[in-house]
């Protein structure tokens, strides 16, 4: 995977709250047991209407909008504890989303898949889609290193909590099998010893 260390992006702006997973991704997509393909079906009810048509007036449909960053409403990712929805998202090419609130296990979830969950204070949140919404060209940078985000059209930052093993997965580029093989001539120096 790729090092995320600094990272600056556009930002897709999704000011709705309480987006459960079956609005990220429907159940009847749930089939699939590969990640691939997900990305298309993100938001798929709000992208589509009954005819398969793109509803212009979704956010993702709007050519004015784009970047790696999703900045959503509050409480993004309740309900259902399905993995299919951090897939989608970064199926879509999302690498970071910005939430005043994640439910945990879609937080844990996105982390697992590579996506960066970052927290911020609602009045942080709010800044954030009233710069959008006046310049859809602004950006965010996310400092891994030391967990800060900065919206660039204002100069504002936040810091931001993230569990440190998660912390250097993500700075390294590991999952959690490249973790332990990153580990292993301690784990032998431990084994050796004992």
């Amino acid at each position: 995977m790729e090092k995320f260390v600094t990272f600056t992006s556009t930002v897709v702006p999704l000011p709705i709250e309480n987006v459960d997973t079956d609005q990220i991704i429907p159940a009847r997509f749930l089939k699939a047991t590969s990640k691939e393909g997900f990305g298309n079906n993100l938001f798929r009810d709000w992208r589509y209407d009954k005819n398969d048509q793109p509803v212009a007036s979704f956010v993702l449909n709007n050519p004015v909008y784009k970047g790696e960053i999703l900045v959503a409403g509050k409480n993004f990712g309740s309900g259902s504890s399905r993995e299919h929805a951090a897939w989608a998202i970064a199926g879509y090419g999302f690498k970071v989303v910005v939430s005043s609130f994640f439910a945990d296990i879609f937080k844990n979830n996105a982390m697992n898949n590579f996506v960066l969950p970052v927290v911020v204070s609602d009045a942080f949140l709010a800044e954030i889609f009233e710069n959008v919404d006046k310049n859809p060209e602004i950006t965010l940078t996310v400092d891994l290193e030391n967990q800060k985000i900065t919206n660039n059209a204002t100069g504002n930052s936040e810091n931001f909590a993230i569990n440190s093993y998660k912390k250097e997965c993500f700075l390294n580029g590991f999952d959690d099998i490249d973790y332990l093989l990153s580990k292993k001539n301690k784990i032998e120096q431990f084994e050796k010893a004992n």
